[in-house]
């Protein structure tokens, strides 16, 4: 069994990717045994129990007083909640441009892109795995290169689009996996080539699309 480590440091803890039955029992350790939790809307939903008691300080767009905030406390145990996995497109980064390794303990958690993979039952050792939140990826090239890739998408880059995009390269025929509200009671798998996705009129909820090249084609220029 895992010692529980002094709580020190700055701690950056995995949540997973939601609900709390995905959340480790030793990242639930390290929650009770804070000060205070930095971390989203969302993560304090799923710990009202463990948080109980505790300071609860909101992730916000002001990211540098947030830092300050945390730097003002140290003689406090803090734990920051982050999203599946801290390595994995996390706030992870940020904070190691504020603190250095020797300040900060991260504890992993399973990612949104792990669970969907698992999901829908594909190893994901050779995938390209990409974020569109906020910038481009080429994930096109990706695609003809590896055959698999796995997209964290936001409101701008929609599975739609994604799907036209594909089309547009003679890559109509791909399978195109979207998983919404991922471990959530609502959480739904559509799975469609990239033709029928490109004519979907469905609003998708928070998701994470994987896109499969099942047969020997190769985009168009």
């Amino acid at each position: 069994m895992l010692e529980i480590i002094p709580m020190l440091k700055i701690h950056i803890l995995g949540m997973g990717p939601g609900s709390i039955d995905f959340i480790a029992p030793y990242v639930l350790t390290c929650i009770k045994d804070a000060d205070i939790l930095i971390g989203g809307k969302r993560h304090f939903q799923e710990i009202e129990v463990e948080a109980s008691g505790k300071v609860c300080q909101y992730i916000s767009s002001d990211l540098l007083g947030l830092v300050d905030y945390i730097k003002t406390n140290r003689n406090k145990k803090i734990a920051v909640l982050v999203s599946g996995d801290p390595g994995f497109y996390s706030f992870l980064v940020y904070l190691k441009k504020h603190f250095s390794n020797e300040e900060l303990v991260v504890i992993p958690g399973l990612s949104s892109m792990q669970y969907m993979f698992c999901k829908i039952g594909l190893p994901w050792q050779d995938a390209v795995i990409k974020s569109l939140h906020g910038k481009t990826f080429d994930f096109i090239e990706a695609l003809n290169d590896s055959g698999l890739v796995g997209v964290l998408t936001d409101s701008a880059f929609t599975p739609q689009l994604i799907a036209k995009e594909l089309v547009t390269h003679g890559l109509g025929n791909v399978l195109v996996y979207v998983g919404e509200e991922l471990s959530y009671a609502e959480e739904k798998i559509t799975t469609m080539i990239a033709t029928q996705m490109a004519n979907n009129e469905r609003n998708f909820g928070m998701n994470v699309v994987v896109i499969e090249r099942t047969e020997n084609v190769s985009y168009k220029r």
